[in-house]
């Protein structure tokens, strides 16, 4: 897979207030002043960012028992995953991150503007979010060029598939380490502004998902059309 550059994320200013939990449309008709906030933000930590992607694909040897058996003796299993990746012919795991840079630069900002602290975070959480989406079209369009499809990005924390559970199989299955990505005792990456994943590839896949359709908050969150889909 290719090294990315900076220059690959889309990040708005739109997406930076998304990266704070805020609606930009409500932003942009209350406080503009928060969204002068966010442009700043992004033109002066654009530089902090390390964009990095460690990536393995997998083909799928079986699937038995609600298990998903891979080449090299590896497994898959829960109801969330396995489900996606019935008729899946590959897997493909992946580890993004924008670096660690702007996490500390942000946390200095904070001790003396918290508003301008939190639209530096939100630039992290936008780029990373961008950083994944390119991923995953890169992923697709690969699949395409080969007659496949693919599912939705499935991440650990989705509805059905704890991150207790899913952290742990895909840093085992992908070497995280080789960009700086580790795992906490309370399965969190550090990186913060990290993001793990696994698409499946196939022939006969289920691609008229929504990833909303899976997270935990998507019962009461109001931002659901704002948000890229993959597929």
């Amino acid at each position: 897979m290719k090294k990315w550059q900076v220059e690959d994320l889309n990040i708005t200013a739109d997406g930076v207030l998304r990266g704070q939990g805020a609606d930009p449309d409500i932003i942009r008709s209350r406080s503009p002043r928060l969204v002068e906030t966010a442009e700043k933000a992004l033109a002066s930590v654009i530089d902090l960012l390390e964009p990095e992607v460690q990536v393995k694909e997998f083909k799928v040897t079986s699937f038995k028992h609600n298990s998903l058996e891979l080449e090299g003796g590896k497994k898959i299993s829960g109801p969330l995953v396995t489900g996606h990746l019935v008729g899946a012919s590959y897997i493909t795991v992946a580890v993004c991150t924008v670096g660690s840079k702007i996490d500390g630069y942000a946390s200095e900002v904070m001790d003396d503007d918290i508003v301008l602290g939190l639209a530096i975070d939100g630039v992290g959480s936008a780029a990373v979010e961008s950083l994944a989406n390119a991923v995953c079209r890169q992923i697709e369009l690969k699949a395409a060029a080969d007659g496949f499809q693919t599912t939705i990005p499935l991440s650990p924390g989705m509805i059905g598939w704890g991150v207790e559970e899913g952290q742990p199989l895909i840093f085992d299955l992908v070497d995280p380490g080789k960009i700086s990505v580790s795992l906490t005792p309370y399965y969190l990456m550090t990186p913060r502004k990290s993001l793990s994943m696994i698409v499946g590839i196939g022939p006969n896949i289920s691609s008229g998902e929504r990833i909303c359709d899976y997270c935990a908050m998507r019962e009461t969150c109001r931002y659901q059309d704002q948000y890229e889909e993959i597929k």
